[in-house]
């Protein structure tokens, strides 16, 4: 079984093309990615609203887009194009996933992928903050 780490794009970005590890500067994307880190996963993406699954080494031009905005039926379409993609590259039924990632970002996916956990799940944004640093720290 293999562990996959997914993490919500942010709203603040890199003004110009970056890997993707690099082009999302929110302090909660970037504590995400630290944690996930210390996770030591087989691998981590990237939940974009434009891209999909992207992988932290792809290089992407700065966006604007988020599914906070989108129709419930384009959310849905989304999550269906990112399982598409993680077929690609994980084993829904059987590989552990852990959602860094809000509602919108997840409530699509979770009921095809049985073994998965969401650390954050119910956190005010300041107590999502405050979990994943008390968690690297423990590291």
């Amino acid at each position: 079984m293999k562990t996959t780490v997914l993490i919500s794009c942010s709203k603040n970005k890199a003004p110009h093309k970056v890997k993707a590890k690099n082009l999302y500067a929110g302090s909660l994307f970037k504590l995400s990615l630290r944690y996930a880190y210390s996770l030591d996963p087989d691998a981590i993406f990237v939940l974009s609203a434009k891209h999909g699954l992207v992988d932290l080494e792809q290089e992407l031009e700065p966006y604007d887009l988020t599914l906070n905005e989108m129709p419930a039926n384009e959310v849905k379409g989304w999550a269906n194009a990112v399982l598409d993609q993680l077929r690609n590259v994980a084993d829904l039924q059987e590989d552990h996933f852990v959602f860094l990632a809000g509602e919108r970002y997840r409530k699509h996916m979770l009921a095809q992928m049985p073994n998965h956990e969401v650390p954050l799940r119910g956190l005010s944004i300041g107590k999502q903050m405050r979990f994943l640093k008390e968690s690297i720290q423990d590291e």
